[in-house]
């Protein structure tokens, strides 16, 4: 009898939605190849209590025991498990290795204006210099300076902390750690020595003994714990490891971008936010790259994602939120198709600080074509021609932005994640950046989350690349510029 295929669980916990995913990995004549299946999908639940917004970790822990007991009933002989997420949000924890609180979610308007504090204990182009990563009010260095200023109780019980997906993996194995790539988001990493910089967590008015220890992606932390399998796997003694992949699932994702080293190319990680960016072997930590507003953060194998972020699919998800409450049966392939026979031509700024917020999205899109002259959308179809569009047009911003920093030009662009199944947005960042673009996989970070384990546990042989097997297992299609718009 030919052995069983290996196994391993990804679980993809995205701002809005979570996904487990099972991949197997398969040797077939023309080489090797992952199959994917999805064991179980839930929704990420941010809670709003006394004006505060949070993440419902208990309810997602909930979420990711039943994916892991979904995954070894279809698959007894499973492998491996790992978890990635957003950045930047984190759970304090105490010196019994119990939650303090709740995690504050991204969007709280609790660091609102707190960069200002922040640039006053540090110098932001100092602060660049080291950590190499633009200056946002919710990313987790002002995050930290608001605990210190408004919990500093809280701040004084913390024993450590830990982001997101690293929580999740801490509850799996016992191990409390910092994978690398997560890590590199904070603002609080030295991004040229690699680890946390001391000095910036100490201006920041932090104790660096609150940071975990570092490891790099692909780190086996250990069995699943016991008391974590179901009932009916603790007896057989068989137990998943659970591996650090790449925590951060953009890292994830370009990991599992299929480009293949031919041309340049650059990528867009298309879902609730858009990350734009290229892959390089060193960070680019100039004064011209912390005015655009560019990030350095690490990848796989050592590699820099210098990127950008841009608002993405947030705010069409903000209006169908919206929509759905006066007709609850709008789906997203029906408002495409009224986008795509709508009238175009119009941007605005996306990435404008309104509409980060939660609420009003439609009212906000509204004011803005007022305020620029634009004519106002009068339908939903309108409205999302209008979306799609100013994203379009934020991409060939942001690339032209990224070929001068470099001084590499892209001549394809990648996009992977959610936002790939949108032909029509695929196209007008096609027509609008003058690029080839290739579209897929859609499940690019649980793709890049199950090799990442893959490889960790010596399943790929020497001298097959994780992006080898992407392309073998991945549907992509390819949109060429049709019409270049003058603006």
């Amino acid at each position: 009898m030919a052995p069983t295929p290996p196994s391993y669980l990804a679980i993809d916990l995205g701002a809005s939605s979570g996904r487990a995913v099972l991949g197997t990995l398969q040797r077939l004549p023309e080489g090797w190849r992952v199959a994917t299946r999805e064991v179980h999908r839930f929704r990420v639940p941010m809670i709003e209590q006394a004006g505060h917004l949070y993440w419902h970790v208990d309810a997602l822990w909930d979420e990711l025991r039943t994916a892991l007991a979904g995954a070894l009933d279809t698959a007894p002989t499973l492998r491996s498990v790992s978890v990635d997420s957003w950045a930047v949000d984190y759970v304090p924890l105490g010196a019994d290795g119990a939650p303090l609180r709740l995690p504050y979610a991204y969007r709280d308007p609790r660091t609102r204006g707190r960069l200002a504090e922040v640039f006053r204990r540090i110098d932001p182009d100092a602060l660049y210099a080291v950590t190499g990563i633009q200056c946002l009010e919710f990313n987790t260095l002002p995050q930290v300076v608001a605990d210190l200023m408004d919990e500093p109780a809280v701040v004084a019980r913390t024993e450590t902390r830990l982001l997101i997906a690293d929580y999740f993996l801490y509850r799996l194995s016992g191990r409390p750690v910092a994978e690398r790539t997560m890590a590199s988001t904070t603002q609080l990493f030295d991004v040229r020595a690699g680890g946390w910089s001391r000095e910036v967590i100490r201006a920041a008015g932090d104790d660096p003994a609150r940071w975990p220890a570092i490891v790099n992606p692909g780190t086996i932390l250990g069995p699943v714990l016991p008391d974590v399998l179901p009932a009916t796997v603790r007896g057989t003694g068989h137990r998943p490891l659970v591996v650090a992949s790449c925590s951060h699932d953009t890292a994830a994702a370009v990991a599992a971008v299929p480009a293949s080293g031919d041309e340049p190319w650059a990528y867009i990680s298309s879902g609730t936010w858009s990350l734009v960016g290229a892959e390089l072997r060193a960070p680019v930590l100039t004064a011209a790259a912390r005015r655009a507003g560019f990030t350095n953060e690490v990848g796989l194998d050592g590699t820099i994602r210098f990127l950008k972020n841009r608002t993405g699919m947030w705010v069409l998800e903000e209006c169908l939120r919206e929509w759905a409450a006066d007709d609850s049966r709008i789906a997203w392939e029906a408002l495409f198709a009224e986008a795509a026979g709508s009238a175009s031509g119009q941007v605005i700024d996306l990435d404008a600080p309104q509409f980060g917020e939660r609420g009003g999205m439609v009212a906000k899109l509204a004011a803005a074509c007022h305020d620029t002259g634009a004519p106002v959308p009068a339908t939903r179809g309108e409205t999302c021609r209008l979306v799609l569009e100013s994203l379009a047009d934020s991409y060939r911003r942001t690339l032209e932005e990224l070929a001068v920093l470099t001084g590499i030009r892209a001549r394809v662009v990648h996009i992977v994640g959610g936002g790939a199944r949108n032909r029509l947005l695929n196209q007008l960042t096609a027509d609008a950046c003058g690029r080839r673009v290739v579209a897929g996989p859609e499940e690019a970070t649980a793709l890049g989350n199950l090799l990442v384990q893959a490889r960790t546990l010596g399943d790929l042989p020497d001298g097959v690349a994780i992006r080898d097997v992407v392309r073998a297992s991945a549907q992509l299609s390819e949109f060429l510029p049709v019409a270049v718009p003058a603006r």
